[in-house]
């Protein structure tokens, strides 16, 4: 069985990647090989954690990678999770396609005077939608 390859990229490898990460391999295992980094990695966020274990995903195993570490890989989707990540990241060899999801920083939200904890929710919210049309898609 050949399975596509799906790498998302945000700054921080922290929380939009690593719940996108969480979100794909869930959602539909037996058809992608899922990886997420980060432009510069900072390790995962423990709300990230308790987002996705609310909904039933544990991402506890994941790691905060570089998009170093996949330098010279082929990924048959790159998907870009905020503005400065696409900006940033790396052009990947082969026909793979990049996509962006400018999913808002969950610290960003927090900084509006909404909780980090619901930050964290908003965000993993709507990297839920998209990995649904996404993987409905492809």
């Amino acid at each position: 069985m050949t399975f596509e390859r799906v790498l998302f990229v945000c700054t921080g490898n922290r929380a939009r990647s690593q719940m996108a990460e969480g979100l794909l391999r869930h959602r539909a295992p037996d058809h992608f090989e899922i990886y997420s980094a980060g432009t510069l990695p900072s390790g995962m966020s423990e709300y990230t954690i308790e987002a996705m274990r609310e909904i039933g995903i544990d991402v506890s195993g994941q790691r905060s990678k570089s998009v170093d570490e996949f330098a010279g890989e082929k990924f048959d989707y790159v998907i870009t999770v905020c503005d400065f990540a696409r900006e940033l990241c790396p052009v990947f060899p082969g026909e793979g396609e990049r996509l962006h999801w400018d999913i808002e920083d969950p610290s960003d939200i927090e900084a509006r005077g909404i909780p980090l904890a619901s930050a964290f929710r908003i965000a993993r919210d709507e990297l839920r939608k998209r990995i649904e049309l996404f993987a409905d898609e492809h």
